[in-house]
């Protein structure tokens, strides 16, 4: 049994301090371990398991396409089956000139997942790179970057990638300027991330203890300031790698993607939109597989700022 709470003067308020805090920092903590382990704890880890498992099964399709044995390739035509609904030999239909929906899908998710997944890595890279500038150094640079990221940002996106598609049109490859133009639209917001983070751990106790040791400024932007910017970053990719899908479904709807025979959601939910009225599985399950591979990337990525405590700046 602890002592009674006795205030016989400030020695023993002092005493009395630390006995009150005996009780009430485990009981704080044992409230707070509570709440952690219940119920909404436990849906959240069934969620991200379950978006892990779905982006863990399409790329799994998209990788070993080409070996998988329900999955034909995407040029392969089945001749007088036109318009066919989704069946057991079919399980996502055909289209209007007889090839397999599903494999169609499957065939989509590799290059879509290929173009949204590097753009976002290149994007990362040069955005990320300005946004420790920025925020590490300051001063003309932190105004000269932030000035240039205000300019891309006040160019509608869609336009904007539009205008870079076309003007690349016949200099490189469509798939290489899909790519470039996807990570030059993600780096402005990239920037600006990091740049908020850089901010922040910039002017904390382990950043000033490591300059006044002599250390470079590289050596502490690579060995304090990145590590703790890195969670916010990732964090931001998988939000950032679910908008780059349907950006470059959105311009491969519009035609200014890959060019046929290759396959990408957005030109075969594009190709099917003539065919709603009666072939709606054309448009429509394709639609469904991008809906929750993006879904899937957003959940991931509200739960992993939850697990780090990633709160959004305005800085």
């Amino acid at each position: 049994m602890p002592e009674p709470l006795v205030d016989t003067g400030p020695e023993t308020g002092i005493h009395a301090a630390d006995q009150i805090l005996e009780f009430t920092v485990p009981a704080a903590a044992a409230v707070i371990e509570t709440v952690d382990s219940g119920r909404p704890r436990h849906r959240r880890d069934f969620v991200m398991w379950l978006a892990i498992g779905w982006l863990s099964v399409l790329t799994f399709l998209a990788v070993f396409a080409d070996y998988l044995p329900f999955v034909d390739h995407y040029t392969t035509v089945f001749p007088g089956e036109y318009k066919q609904p989704p069946s057991a030999d079919h399980w996502f239909g055909t289209t209007k000139i007889g090839k397999d929906v599903f494999s169609l899908t499957v065939y989509g998710a590799r290059l879509s997942l290929l173009i949204a997944a590097t753009a976002i890595v290149l994007g990362l890279l040069f955005g990320g790179t300005l946004g420790l500038i920025s925020g590490y150094f300051r001063g003309r640079s932190d105004a000269g970057i932030s000035m240039g990221v205000d300019i891309m940002l006040a160019f509608p996106p869609l336009v904007l990638a539009l205008a870079m598609t076309n003007f690349t049109s016949g200099r490189i490859p469509r798939a290489a300027a899909v790519i470039i133009v996807l990570a030059i639209l993600s780096v402005p917001p990239l920037t600006r991330v990091v740049r908020a983070s850089t901010l922040v751990y910039s002017n904390r106790e382990f950043v000033i203890a490591s300059r006044s040791l002599g250390a470079k400024n590289g050596r502490v932007i690579f060995r304090e300031v990145l590590p703790n910017v890195m969670p916010s970053m990732l964090t931001f990719a998988l939000t950032g790698l679910a908008l780059l899908i349907i950006a470059e479904g959105a311009l491969a709807f519009l035609g200014s993607s890959v060019a046929p025979p290759q396959a990408t959601w957005g030109r075969l939910i594009g190709e099917g939109r003539t065919e709603l009225d009666d072939a709606w599985w054309i448009s429509l399950l394709p639609s469904a597989v991008l809906f929750l591979t993006v879904l899937s990337f957003n959940l991931l990525g509200d739960i992993l700022s939850k697990r780090f405590d990633i709160r959004e700046s305005s800085l």
